[in-house]
């Protein structure tokens, strides 16, 4: 995940890539004619000072590597959201982002 947290004026504005293949399940290898297994974030959220600021949850009709935008109300430079996604494989991934 690439993240950039900024403070302006008591607002905290997020923006994040998620590098992810996002397969829906239903598009078949080129080679083999099989079909790809789906892999897709289900869940989505961004914390800071342990309170949930913004959850999504998606499904399989989101693109490869989404991007996100959000902003919430607080926060301080240099204090730290931590960002999570769990996908349908089980697999989590965490990132702890530096507002500045």
């Amino acid at each position: 995940m690439k993240v950039k947290a900024k403070f302006k004026n008591n607002i905290t504005s997020v923006r994040l890539l998620a590098k992810h293949p996002m397969e829906t399940g239903r598009r078949k290898n080129k080679e083999t004619g099989e079909l790809i297994p789906a892999k897709y974030i289900q869940e989505l959220s961004c914390e800071h000072n342990g309170k949930v600021v913004f959850l999504a949850q998606l499904g399989t009709s989101v693109s490869k590597h989404p991007y996100f935008a959000f902003a919430f109300n607080g926060g301080e430079k240099g204090q730290t959201v931590q960002l999570r996604w769990n996908d349908n494989t089980g697999d989590v991934k965490k990132v702890d982002a530096t507002i500045k």
